[in-house]
């Protein structure tokens, strides 16, 4: 099995190529800076507008795996939906057509939960909901896989599409980040009484899931949402960061209006919404269709999270 991945030295992509490398695979990843090869795996420097390159290392390829992209900013200017639509639309695109051209035999493109939405209600979201991007890096994405269904249908190019909610793990970037610095200092949180439903994935349950899809014959042409199973609240997560960091953590309870109203006047909105709401995913569709299974728990594998993080530093 020959793959290749874009964004091969991120967070998803390093244990990805490291993973598909261990099972034998022959891995080839695209990184912006030069990088020494590891065993099993090989690195081209370059970007994803370098038509020439892509197309010389996409020759011969089984799977490609498509993880690069513009990522979540805190705060943009009135250029965001442009610049987002830039990378994780029109690349993609570009890539997928270099793909069909190279002969690629299947195109995995790892998406967001964003793309249903926020926050749910009633019930959790499903292959079935309807999207409902609200921000700008998840409409890029639902328009990468409106493009991508478009261009690769009846193709010799099959299409795996997968919405992971949060992804976590002792390196991830961005708001999980700030909660594992957060967790480790101690303060008082205003979580007491918190009761939402977080549906979360380890990194090791993501890269199984995704090495699972790069060769499953049940998995073209289909759409995954996926999560470890279980899910917790805000406060259970950092509870367990907390036991794995030998800390006990200290909670505060805070009247919700309070706390709405404080992420307003300040502009975060989104960490208000990711803190305290609910986003619950039903995966049944990838156990049921693909016979895939969880290898690790979401409460020791945060409490095993929380034990590296305090190791590291």
């Amino acid at each position: 099995m020959r793959v290749f991945v874009t964004g091969a030295n991120g967070f998803i992509g390093t244990a990805l190529c490291q993973h598909l490398a261990n099972r034998g695979a022959c891995v080839h990843g695209l990184v912006r800076a030069d990088l020494p090869d590891e065993v099993g795996v090989v690195y081209h420097s370059g970007a994803l507008e370098d038509r020439a390159l892509l197309l010389s290392c996409l020759v011969g390829v089984d799977c490609l795996v498509h993880l690069a992209g513009r990522a979540h900013v805190m705060r943009e200017g009135g250029e965001s939906l442009t610049a987002f639509r830039a990378v994780n639309r029109d690349a993609t695109l570009s890539l997928a057509r270099i793909a069909q051209e190279a002969g690629v035999k299947r195109f995995v493109f790892v998406s967001s939960i964003g793309v249903n939405g926020a926050e749910t209600f009633a019930k959790p979201f499903d292959e079935y909901s309807e999207p409902e991007p609200h921000a700008d890096y998840a409409l890029s994405k639902l328009e990468a896989e409106q493009g991508l269904k478009s261009l690769l249908a009846g193709s010799g190019t099959e299409l795996v599409i997968i919405r992971p909610p949060l992804v976590y793990g002792i390196d991830a970037p961005g708001n999980f980040a700030r909660l594992l610095k957060l967790v480790a200092t101690g303060l008082p949180l205003p979580l007491r009484g918190v009761d939402n439903r977080r549906s979360i994935i380890s990194l090791e349950n993501l890269v199984g899931f995704i090495s699972l899809c790069i060769e499953h014959p049940a998995a073209a042409e289909q759409l995954f949402l996926v999560s470890d199973g279980k899910d917790i609240s805000t406060a259970e997560m950092v509870r367990a960061l907390a036991l794995g960091m030998d800390k006990r953590p200290l909670m505060l309870p805070a009247p919700d209006a309070l706390l709405k109203l404080g992420a307003r006047l300040l502009g975060k909105e989104s960490i208000y919404t990711q803190l305290y709401r609910s986003l619950q995913v039903e995966s049944s569709k990838a156990r049921r269709l693909l016979g895939w299974q969880p290898e690790e728990n979401t409460l020791e594998a945060l409490e095993k999270v929380g034990r590296l993080y305090i190791s590291q530093r």
